[in-house]
């Protein structure tokens, strides 16, 4: 063959095979860019209790479910404040890719510790007047989440259901914890409408549960249990005391039903988890930022009652109220 027609072929071998490694590179940075090997999570919970537990699981199972490889940093502050504070500043000292806070206080914790890392929250009842958040449709800054408000109006509407001649209501509620005061004050608004008067009790130790629970049993006809985290850290002591006063417990959400209080008509905390990771799969995946993603709330509710409860307080399940809801025995 001819020199000049062999160092033709040849050049146009070697263009060839440039150009193949060419495309075969653009291909492997696009699938490395759709496909991360990881992401780090860090989650800092404010303390342990069932329903802050549901968000947590319903959260890690949501981002199972969607496909994504996940490190996650667990963290519990133990519902020290203090404490959340350094969890979350250790988290952004570590430039984890995503925080999860659960709780108001670890959600302002993790808030003032980062203003660039996107930041999730989930147990938080009003994200507006806790301060998180400008409004619930545009929240700006790098922080949006899922807001675990509950139909308060139809959970109080189930003291009448049950018996129309309660008219006075009690709620024990954590006066160290703002979103907690937001309810009392909308359970008092709410109430007046369905002709319930609304008792509240404050307490600042969970130490003082037992003895609050006896003092205002006196002076009301049910106890509502509101999403406060101190509350709910001791829902079995609420509901065994109530039970001692065959008082009607009415809760905020399922876990309070679980830990003996009567009847709810509440969201699942671990529904609103996987709520949640389905932000994280938008922040992370499809590079969207918290400030485009409005706060959410729970999509669907469900009436539980507990059958143990139930009959403690010599209630008939044949009360209208209780034929339409699920039964939960413990």
């Amino acid at each position: 063959m001819p020199r000049k027609k062999f160092s033709q072929i040849l050049t146009i071998v070697i263009l060839g095979l440039v150009l193949l490694s060419g495309c075969s590179t653009d291909t492997s940075k696009e699938n490395k860019h759709n496909d991360k090997d990881q992401f780090t999570i860090g989650i800092n919970q404010l303390t342990q209790h069932p329903a802050l537990d549901d968000i947590r699981k319903g959260f890690e199972d949501g981002l199972e479910e969607l496909g994504l490889n996940i490190d996650i940093n667990y963290q519990n502050a133990q519902g020290d404040i203090p404490t959340s504070t350094t969890i979350a500043q250790k988290f952004a000292e570590d430039k984890v890719d995503l925080i999860f806070a659960i709780a108001t206080p670890a959600a302002q914790s993790t808030k003032q510790a980062s203003n660039n890392i996107p930041i999730l929250f989930s147990g938080v009842t009003d994200p507006v007047n806790a301060k998180l958040v400008d409004s619930i449709d545009t929240p700006e800054g790098n922080i949006t989440g899922t807001s675990d408000e509950s139909p308060m109006n139809r959970q109080l509407q189930l003291f009448k259901d049950i018996d129309d001649n309660i008219e006075k209501v009690g709620i024990i509620f954590n006066t160290d914890e703002q979103n907690s005061q937001v309810q009392v004050d909308k359970a008092k608004e709410l109430g007046s409408e369905i002709g319930l008067e609304i008792v509240p009790m404050g307490i600042s130790n969970i130490n003082d549960i037992p003895q609050v629970v006896d003092s205002i049993a006196q002076k009301v006809d049910g106890i509502y249990t509101i999403t406060d985290n101190m509350v709910a850290s001791a829902i079995n002591i609420v509901s065994e005391k109530a039970i001692n006063h065959n008082l009607i417990t009415v809760g905020a959400e399922e876990s309070h039903v679980d830990g003996g209080i009567l009847i709810t008509d509440g969201i699942s905390y671990y529904s609103l988890g996987k709520q949640t990771a389905e932000m994280a799969n938008k922040i992370l995946i499809n590079g969207k930022s918290p400030s485009d993603i409005s706060i959410e709330t729970a999509k669907n509710t469900r009436k539980v009652f507990n059958e143990e409860t139930l009959k403690a307080i010599k209630l008939k399940e044949d009360i209208q109220v209780f034929q339409d809801a699920t039964k939960i025995s413990k």
